[in-house]
């Protein structure tokens, strides 16, 4: 097991988080990211939560200076550099970002022994966490950080965050990652209903073919994105219990759910004519080009839908495609009994055990830092302190608030549980056997083995 937490059965809040994401499609917003205007179409604040009084205090640290790394790029830098700059203006710190390669922990590795790891990091896996840990690279939680923790986190969030009950990570920037985006043109053009099933949503697929644009955009050339199409499915299809047992590799991947999972994924995946470039051109399309090419071309786009979790809206806002008009956005579908909702997160952990490296998690774990990012968009955060109103939409508003209804309840990305040498490598263990499975749908035995090999070796290792 990855943490301290322990299994639950998220059915009954799980329910709640899907009813409140349920009118997400219905949903016509004013204002989006880079429109100017905020969810009700009046005027966008120009620096979002700067205007909010402190709700954390922050020591003096005038001459400072501190290193963050992240795997983030492009919007998402540029965002979290505004968080960090007014972590600068309230401590005099001088507050560096140092782009990292995935996976982040190898990068960290190589600095380490380098003897130049930076003061923070942002992991994007609870198994980075632990490898952290266990390498003993990481610092747990200084007391105000924790203090924040205790007074702003569900339990379930602190428990991803800890490690033998000790707390070492912040999840400082959250994501729900059961989430189909579609072009509404292509949707009205095909006479095409949003679905509440797997089976629906195949229909659906077919209707919008037959209207002469391919249907599904698969960003296959990061197999991370292939990771959260199964999770999805295995969720909704095998039920909490069993998602928890394979996460923890108590079960085999050998296991006939698992087979059921990609035979049902295999009925997408199988049929080229519903894949925008068939399965040789999604190995090729990276995540945000699956989500840009969606919706650029109108209603003759090179795909009508593309899933994945809310910081879609990030590269929706490259596009001329307005959220809500444009850009709609429906739970996954409901592939069993219950739609899946699968979160995902980035949690701070400290490399270094510095006042200025305690103080910058302390910010994290506090509404202050959360607000700030909600306001640019493309975010949500586990922070249940943090005013919805802070979200610049609807949609946006929504998802978060149906994220800190699910309090404990809640599943987190299953990929990034396991080790990383098998969740969350490039061309390695899971993404690798995925994405042979994409190019291959009918060889599910012969997935099921690969899988099952690598998480052997990696859970023993």
């Amino acid at each position: 097991m990855r943490t301290t937490r322990t299994a639950r059965t998220a059915r009954t809040t799980r329910g709640s988080a899907v009813a409140a994401l349920a009118a997400l499609g219905a949903l016509t917003l004013a204002g989006c990211a880079g429109d100017g205007k905020d969810g009700d179409g009046g005027p966008a604040d120009a620096t979002p939560g700067a205007e909010s009084s402190a709700t954390v205090e922050l020591p003096k640290l005038d001459g400072q200076k501190i290193e963050v790394a992240a795997v983030w790029t492009g919007p998402e830098q540029e965002n979290f550099t505004k968080v960090l700059k007014e972590f600068e203006k309230r401590t005099g710190a001088t507050v560096t970002f140092v782009p990292a390669q995935d996976p982040i922990v190898n990068f960290l590795g190589t600095k380490i022994a380098g003897g130049s790891p930076p003061d923070v990091a942002m992991l994007p896996q609870v198994g980075a966490i632990k490898q952290a840990v266990d390498q003993k690279w990481a610092k747990p939680l200084g007391p105000e950080a924790k203090a924040q923790l205790a007074k702003n986190y569900a339990k379930g969030w602190q428990d991803l965050g800890s490690v033998d009950g000790t707390p070492y990570g912040v999840y400082f920037k959250a994501a729900n990652k059961s989430l189909v985006w579609y072009n509404n043109a292509v949707f009205e053009n095909a006479g095409a209903s949003v679905p509440k099933t797997w089976k629906d949503f195949l229909t659906t697929a077919e209707t919008i073919s037959a209207s002469g644009v391919t249907p599904v955009s698969v960003g296959g050339a990061d197999g991370w994105t292939l990771t959260d199409w199964f999770e999805n499915v295995y969720l909704s299809q095998a039920g909490p219990e069993k998602y928890d047992q394979l996460a923890r590799h108590e079960i085999k991947w050998t296991d006939p759910s698992v087979a059921q999972a990609l035979r049902t994924l295999g009925e997408l995946f199988g049929k080229q004519g519903l894949i925008a470039g068939g399965a040789n051109g999604a190995l090729q399309t990276e995540f945000p080009k699956s989500v840009t090419q969606t919706f650029t071309g109108g209603d003759q786009p090179k795909a009508a839908m593309v899933f994945e979790g809310d910081f879609v809206t990030v590269n929706i806002a490259q596009t001329e495609a307005k959220i809500g008009t444009d850009a709609k956005v429906f739970p996954f579908p409901a592939v069993g009994g219950q739609p899946p909702v699968v979160t995902g997160g980035d949690a701070a952990v400290a490399l270094k055990d510095t006042k200025g490296a305690q103080a910058l998690l302390t910010f994290l774990a506090s509404p202050d830092a959360a607000r700030i990012w909600a306001g640019a968009g493309g975010f949500i955060s586990p922070n249940k302190s943090l005013d919805a109103a802070a979200y610049p939409n609807d949609v946006q508003r929504d998802i978060a608030k149906a994220l800190i209804a699910a309090g404990d309840d809640f599943r987190f990305d299953m990929s990034d549980q396991m080790p990383q040498s098998f969740g969350g490598t490039p061309g390695k263990g899971e993404w690798k056997a995925l994405q042979d499975f994409l190019k291959n749908p009918e060889d599910v035995a012969g997935t099921q083995a690969r899988l099952e090999a690598d998480a052997a070796k990696a859970y023993k290792s």
